[in-house]
């Protein structure tokens, strides 16, 4: 099927708020390429200030040397892979002059909760439509655009004659009342408000475009699924594959969705885990635990059940941790014998589960992850405020990993979730280009309707932690060497 997808897609808008930042609305500018410098220059300043939050110049000056201008152009090259070389080349100013959505491509996250609807069933309503179409064929299209992610999760679509519905669609030209006006002819075609009350969710389409079912025009189906995408809370991809990748593609293969489209889609709806609100809860070590004694509770853990398992488990500074629930193992490297107990017996204040933990030995650090947010323990210290998982790079939709890994020979860190997985690169601190990937693609041998529990890295093997159960995995060979019990890494 050859289908058209949106010249300048959509342009999500999370509603101002506590932790919240809407994009910056840019006048309208020339629209042509222009072969002079200074063109160049005026057309990237213009586009790193909208999209990648350069900031402007005292009196509209530009400058093409700062360290902050050449930064953001490698910030913008390795988002869309590209030779991250911070100077405006040939391929770079091409991908500048294409036609693309408007919301930003890096994001600033500054809160701790993810952009979703609280709730599976979600309805949505049309208000004004538009001049080309019938307005049954508007219709068909734009429930077959819902459909897209219906099938694809576990949403289900309602259409509503009221106008409080949680989806408003509209078609509407230039200024239509949300401070973020149309620009005419082939500009942004769309633009969707992330889920929220009021203007939340709200679809507004350009009806100075020419839409159509076929393939000439704009095609509504395409641009409104993309559009539904964003209406959901889901961002921009870096994959060319991708439904949500932000710039025009003029076709696409018969598959509307990718395999990272459905991806995220079902792990930003899948069922949320209990939350403890933590986040005020953060402390500072001042004394070294796990080489001193410790109060245990009269209730201990069997640490050598058959069915024993963890959460995580790490290096930390000399010793290895291993996570359950609230619940801590110290195996020491150069002590006989195991440290045991609650978790803020060792770390004070840290007064949850740990649900997945990595060290980067050039760092003397360790992370522990609790759902969206993640402490540093540098020594034994726990470092400072718990920080959001998207210091990583992860998208707003990522509010939780099942397992990490940091391998020291590549200098990458892994992190699991559900059957996929991500690629962090330590020494330039942004996620590889092309994540996530399917587990059972990389790592042959593991069972993909499992959930890694953790994973641990030494002498070159990978032990993933799935149940009871430890995978020695070659990492060079890619095959599972070795089976044994969760429990033996206990003594038992």
């Amino acid at each position: 099927m050859h289908v058209m997808l949106l010249s300048c897609l959509a342009l999500v808008l999370l509603m101002p708020g506590p932790g919240f930042t809407a994009p910056t609305f840019i006048p309208e500018a020339e629209c042509s390429p222009s072969t002079e410098p200074q063109g160049d220059l005026k057309l990237a300043t213009e586009y790193l200030q909208q999209y990648y939050n350069l900031k402007a110049e005292p009196l509209g000056r530009m400058k093409r040397s700062g360290s902050s201008f050449t930064s953001k152009v490698k910030d913008m090259q390795i988002f869309f892979g590209l030779n991250v070389s911070g100077v405006l080349d040939t391929e770079t100013l091409e991908v500048m002059n294409s036609p693309r959505c408007g919301v930003p491509d890096v994001d600033e996250y500054s809160h701790i909760q993810g952009t979703r609807w609280n709730k599976n069933v979600i309805t949505y309503s049309i208000g004004r439509y538009t001049r080309d179409l019938p307005r049954s064929t508007v219709d068909s299209l734009i429930e077959s655009a819902f459909s897209v992610w219906a099938r694809a999760s576990s949403l289900t679509f309602v259409k509503s004659r009221t106008h409080n519905a949680d989806i408003m669609v509209e078609f509407v030209t230039y200024g239509h009342g949300d401070f973020y006006p149309f620009d005419g002819p082939r500009g942004t075609l769309a633009h969707a408000f992330g889920p929220g009350l009021g203007i939340g969710g709200d679809t507004h389409f350009d009806d100075d475009e020419h839409w159509t079912a076929g393939e000439t025009g704009f095609n509504l189906f395409v641009v409104a699924a993309h559009e539904f995408g964003h209406a959901l809370g889901l961002k921009h991809s870096r994959n060319p594959d991708s439904l949500m990748y932000p710039t025009y593609k003029s076709s696409r293969s018969g598959n509307l969705l990718s395999r990272e489209d459905v991806a995220n889609i079902n792990a930003l709806y899948s069922p949320v885990r209990g939350r403890t609100n933590f986040y005020s809860r953060y402390g500072l070590n001042s004394y070294n635990p796990w080489l001193s004694g410790s109060v245990f509770p009269q209730l201990m853990q069997d640490k050598c059940a058959p069915d024993v398992t963890f959460d995580a488990v790490s290096t930390v500074g000399d010793a290895t941790f291993f996570f359950k629930e609230r619940y801590l193992w110290i195996k020491h490297n150069a002590q006989n014998g195991i440290k045991e107990g609650p978790i803020s017996n060792f770390m004070p204040k840290i007064e949850t589960s740990i649900d997945a933990a990595f060290w980067v030995p050039r760092r003397n650090s360790a992370y522990l992850i609790h759902e969206s947010m993640f402490w540093t323990v540098k020594g034994s210290l726990v470092r400072g405020k718990p920080r959001p998982l998207s210091h990583f790079g992860f998208p707003a939709w990522v509010q939780d990993v099942d397992a990490a890994v940091h391998i020291v020979k590549t200098g990458r860190t892994l992190f699991f979730m559900h059957d996929i997985y991500w690629s962090y690169n330590e020494n330039r601190r942004v996620m590889d280009f092309g994540y996530p990937k399917y587990i059972s693609e990389d790592f042959p041998g593991l069972n993909a309707t499992t959930t890694i529990n953790a994973a641990f890295h030494k002498e070159g093997f990978i032990y993933f932690f799935v149940g009871p159960q430890v995978y020695k995995y070659d990492y060079a060979q890619k095959q599972t060497v070795g089976v044994e019990k969760a429990n033996s890494w206990l003594g038992c």
